[in-house]
């Protein structure tokens, strides 16, 4: 009985404030859609994660990858499975002395062998962006795989220098642009090796809850981060299109790692060290859809597709919607000036 209640009190509240405070429903109908994708995510962990969140790595010793944000955390442990791989890696990082000091410490010497090339690359700066894709293409002819790893979560609302939303930045326009100034290393990459070169965005789940505002871009309103996700995800599975469209052989992938007990989480409600080592993954277990979506070769039918747990795995009805993509495509090209994305 007081459980009927307590349940009708609120959802009198509900209904009230959708009338009353329109913005604060919003974000209560937010958050509770948030915790539901946080609740089903952690079940599909529990249910899939023991038999499928699992990657083989074998030798690929002449690719080259650029990945970015793998100085901590899941990245950190992306990078050591590429090392595995006998990659050369080319590392965007904001800070080089730092990752150096973290990666010689957390990876065995025998793995690095020079192997790990430190760039300077904020994804939340666009002409670090541009210059750090400089250095790549003064390093490179080719590249065979890139990874636009580097993310933030729930940050209090800042702009950037450029004028952009700050996880919106870093997230998502940051790697949307070193994607299209990559895309000519990726397509030499490919001829040079004769395989298909990949990109792989790390996403989430959470861009089930993400709405792409093109009135509001920087999201003024609502926290920024699940529209962030959702544009990763419908970036990607246009990008497919368009490598098809233009014959080039790229493939691109978005991967969930699941929600894992890393850094990004600091500023978060799941801050607390103690929730967080109880529920979530580890870095490493984390890691493996990333990398799986990297080199595995079964995937390579299946272009565009969302990894999670190692597997192809659904993603929103509006990162399926082919209009709305393209129409966040050419958005986000004119947002950053750009005429014809992947061409130089």
């Amino acid at each position: 009985m007081i459980f009927v209640l307590l349940l009708i009190l609120f959802s009198i509240i509900i209904i009230l404030l959708k009338f009353l405070m329109p913005h604060i429903y919003q974000i209560i109908l937010f958050e509770l859609y948030s915790a539901y994708i946080c609740v089903d995510t952690k079940i599909k962990d529990a249910i899939d994660g023991p038999r499928f969140n699992k990657v083989s790595l074998y030798s690929q010793s002449s690719s080259i990858a650029v990945l970015t944000g793998g100085n901590r955390g899941i990245g950190l442990e992306v990078l050591k499975k590429l090392l595995q791989c006998e990659m050369t890696v080319i590392l965007g990082v904001r800070n080089i002395e730092a990752a150096r000091k973290s990666i010689e410490s957390s990876i065995d010497s025998s793995l690095l062998m020079n192997k790990v090339i430190y760039e300077n690359c904020d994804t939340g700066d666009m002409s670090s962006v541009r210059e750090f894709a400089k250095r790549v293409q003064e390093r490179c002819q080719g590249i065979n795989l890139l990874i636009n790893n580097a993310g933030i979560l729930e940050v209090p609302f800042k702009l950037t220098k450029d004028g952009f939303e700050t996880q919106m930045a870093v997230n998502y326009i940051g790697h949307f642009l070193l994607t299209h100034l990559l895309m000519p290393q990726l397509i030499a990459g490919s001829k040079e090796s004769g395989r298909i070169s990949r990109i792989v965005c790390t996403s989430s789940d959470s861009h089930f809850a993400g709405k792409i505002k093109f009135d509001d871009f920087n999201c003024t309103k609502v926290m920024a981060y699940c529209d962030s996700e959702l544009a990763i995800a419908m970036f990607t599975k246009h990008l497919h299109r368009v490598c098809m469209k233009n014959g080039w052989n790229v493939q691109p992938y978005a991967a969930h790692p699941g929600f894992v007990n890393s850094g990004l989480f600091a500023s978060s409600a799941l801050g607390f060290n103690s929730l967080r080592q109880s529920i979530l993954k580890t870095t490493e277990q984390g890691s493996r859809s990333i990398v799986y979506a990297a080199i595995a070769p079964e995937l390579e039918s299946n272009g565009g597709a969302y990894i999670f747990n190692c597997r192809p795995s659904k993603m929103c009805k509006t990162a399926m919607d082919v209009v709305e993509c393209r129409k966040l495509l050419l958005f986000t090209c004119d947002f950053l000036g750009i005429k014809n994305f992947g061409i130089k």
